[in-house]
């Protein structure tokens, strides 16, 4: 007996719904899931900071920097915006024996080389231990 003559063959059927399913769920997680970022929108606010109060004042050696480009050791006018001529300005203000801290005290507008090239003159005179001055947050 042949019992199978009867029946028709059925073609498969490939279900496409649970795949558009899964699919969806995979790309609304994501989408929820990606950070984008935005670097044109970066803005920088310089210079304020928090400092821990000190009770001690070391031996320090200030150069301020201007928004005009004005650079002064100690509140004496360096005569250039150059490192040689700051170097030359540290080297006079540096007390012999001693290890003076170095303060930049630079203008929110001061140009960054300027800074830069004070930091540099600080090191080309062999005093390694540098910090900036910033104002205090309000409260």
């Amino acid at each position: 007996m042949n019992f199978q003559r009867g029946r028709r063959q059925e073609e498969p059927e490939i279900n496409l719904i649970p795949l558009i399913d899964v699919m969806l769920v995979l790309i609304i997680f994501l989408v929820l899931t990606t950070t984008f970022s935005k670097v044109s929108g970066l803005e920088i606010n310089l210079p304020t900071g928090e400092s821990a109060p000190s009770d001690s004042a070391p031996n320090e050696i200030v150069v301020a920097v201007s928004a005009a480009g004005d650079i002064l050791v100690n509140r004496q006018p360096v005569g250039g915006q150059d490192v040689a001529a700051i170097a030359e300005a540290l080297g006079r203000a540096t007390p012999a024996g001693a290890e003076p801290v170095v303060v930049i005290n630079a203008d929110a507008k001061a140009e960054h080389q300027n800074v830069i090239n004070a930091i540099q003159a600080a090191q080309r005179v062999g005093l390694l231990r540098v910090t900036f001055a910033v104002q205090a947050l309000p409260q």
